[in-house]
């Protein structure tokens, strides 16, 4: 093997390594995996043991996790959830990243080792974003996001996320002298670029990106998706980046063009893995480039540091949050799960770095800080809730927030075939949030119809599902056509969504019963309750009054359920292939079988090639 790629292999090898051990060491810490990856990055750098001693080289790999990441954000931010929350994220968000921002830039400039204002900006606006990964982890530990704080908490973070598109974008606008020798005639043309570009981008992805996808989903090659996925971000970041501004802000716009795409969820599950991996070498290629002499040498001045950070940013959340008609406890909880500083601040630090707007040290120092309000995020928020409820108990007037799990169902059917036609009707009627997962671009074409959000997928995914929303919606209706399939869901969602409802379309009666074993919360077999209502029709076809139907075809219906239950507690008919090949009736007949013609004669008697 060649010396480069020997290399290579062994990089990647320590590159794993590292992550294997640093991560589940992390969670049993209770740590951010954020925290693992820096960390990890820092014991294998030149700072540690010095495995690795370029990480210049690993970084301009691993910054494609960030611009999948920014892809990512962008497809979760359809209109329809903006406008929902738009006060929530236009209001709170934007007064919580200024008050905060604005504070930590003050504190940085008088009290930070030589901080200009652009330096102090920087600190600012980068330690004011929150990281979404503990903050949503926290709120979910608690059943925060069904909540009211929760809610605009969730805002607070869906608008940082928005934030740090321009902040990537404008942030070389900070450097002194970039424009200085150009015309107004110059910097026009470059906005024209810039504007130009962001046009192409816009008009490729709203027109002719879906037609694309529907072509190539026919082809039924899952790798084919996966290499188109990667070929929007990428192209769309190249563009971006050719007329000078961030490949980030290239797969964001991709991203936000694609968001009602009915593509949006398997692109999204393409780019997924490829995401994580990258994104987890990203942040252990900035714990490698740490200087660890820095941080050490200026331990004092870090402590103190994380802990006013901290500090500053939990008290700017309860004032905005205070302000915006919340509760104090409400205020308090809000306030103690947005203090960890944002994933999003180790891009900004070596942008700035690069474009000369902090020093070495400096970014250094601000990393390492980051760094350490993860760590303290899990623990403060503990403290938080706790005097949240003692605010609680001290204020009995104080009401309990408002439940809104009730105000609107969520169902995810998986299947649109003509069984989950039927039951989309019905939701349909009430108005439900339903969202819709088929891979036949033929059924999602004529399921555009529906109003649903109706996505391409493949439901035997976990990572589809859950990008589907498995994890959120109350029920998962499973309208397969296929019984191997439905089987294949049900256990992919009762091993990793244990707590949704599960309604699942049966094949037949042996698969009803392998369901109910599995320990669904609703079965029904495909045919029985259509052929309840043929045999009603066909009792009052013989003059059989309406009651009398109904009363006979409540009785069929509830000896069925009597017959299977004892077949679940293993009876004396239980069997699935004597279910399948001997259907039993359910009351007892009134007169025996009488063959009209000897092929039947021969059939009751087993003698036929066809009788078994």
């Amino acid at each position: 093997m060649h010396g480069d790629g020997y290399g290579l292999l062994i990089s990647a090898l320590v590159f794993l390594v590292a992550l294997v051990v640093a991560v589940p060491l992390a969670r049993r810490l209770g740590l951010s995996p954020i925290v693992g990856y820096l960390v990890a990055g820092i014991a294998i750098g030149p700072s540690g043991l010095g495995a690795i001693r370029d990480p210049e080289r690993i970084i301009t790999v691993a910054e494609i996790g960030v611009v999948l990441l920014l892809f990512v954000i962008g497809l979760e931010l359809k209109l329809s959830r903006l406008l929902a929350l738009r006060r929530a994220i236009f209001g709170i968000g934007a007064a919580q990243l200024i008050f905060t921002g604005g504070s930590i830039a003050v504190l940085a400039h008088y009290a930070g080792k030589d901080f200009d204002w652009r330096a102090g900006a920087i600190a600012g606006l980068a330690l004011a974003l929150s990281a979404t990964s503990i903050a949503l982890q926290l709120l979910e530990e608690k059943n925060g996001l069904a909540q009211p704080y929760g809610q605009r908490a969730f805002a607070v973070l869906l608008f940082q996320d928005m934030a740090v598109v321009p902040l990537i974008a404008f942030m070389p606008l900070m450097v002194p002298g970039t424009h200085e020798g150009q015309t107004l005639f110059d910097s026009l043309g470059d906005v024209g670029i810039v504007l130009a570009a962001v046009a192409v981008v816009i008009g490729v992805g709203r027109y002719l990106l879906t037609p694309l996808f529907q072509i190539l989903a026919r082809s039924h090659a899952r790798e084919v998706m996966t290499a188109a996925a990667l070929l929007v971000v990428l192209g769309a970041g190249a563009l971006m980046a050719s007329v000078g501004m961030s490949m980030a802000m290239g797969a964001f716009l991709a991203g936000v063009m694609l968001s009602e795409s009915s593509f949006r969820h398997e692109l999204e599950a393409n780019v997924d893995a490829f995401r994580g991996l990258l994104i987890a070498l990203f942040f252990m290629s900035i714990g490698m480039s740490m200087n660890l002499d820095v941080v050490l040498a200026n331990a004092p001045l870090l402590i103190l540091g994380t802990l006013l950070v901290t500090l500053v940013k939990a008290v700017s959340v309860w004032a905005v949050f205070h302000l915006s008609e919340g509760t104090e406890a409400d205020s308090v909880r809000a306030a103690s799960v947005l203090t960890s500083a944002g994933e999003f601040s180790f891009v900004l630090f070596p942008l700035a770095l690069g474009l000369g707007l902090i020093t070495a040290q400096q970014a250094d120092l601000l990393s390492a800080c980051a760094a350490m309000t993860m760590m303290l995020g899990p623990p403060v928020a503990l403290i938080g809730e706790r005097i949240a409820r003692k605010l609680e108990r001290r204020d009995i007037t104080v009401p309990k927030p408002d439940d809104f799990s009730d105000a609107h169902g969520s169902v995810l059917v998986v299947g649109f075939g003509r069984f989950g036609q039927i039951v989309s009707q019905c939701l349909l009627t009430q108005g439900m949030e339903v969202t819709i997962i088929d891979n036949d671009v033929e059924m999602i074409q004529s399921a555009g119809r529906f109003g649903f959000r109706i996505y391409y997928g493949d439901g035997t995914r976990l990572d589809v599902l859950r990008a589907a929303g498995a994890e959120r919606v109350r029920v998962v209706a499973v309208c397969v056509d296929h019984r191997e399939t439905a089987d294949r869901i049900v256990e992919i969602l009762k091993m990793n969504v244990p707590h949704v409802q599960l309604h699942v379309r049966a094949y037949d009666r042996t698969h009803s019963l392998a369901l109910k074993a599995k320990g669904v919360d609703y079965e029904i077999r495909e045919t029985f309750e259509s052929a309840l209502a043929f045999g009603n029709a066909t009792l009052r076809a013989n003059g059989v009054g309406v009651e009398a139907a109904r009363h006979i075809i409540t009785e069929v219906r509830e000896l069925d359920r009597q017959r299977l239950q004892r077949q679940m507690e293993g009876g004396i008919d239980y069997g699935p292939g004597r279910m399948a090949a001997e259907p039993e009736p359910l009351v007892r007949p009134e007169r025996e079988a009488h063959a009209l013609n000897p092929e039947a004669e021969d059939a009751l008697r087993h003698e036929t090639e066809f009788s078994g």
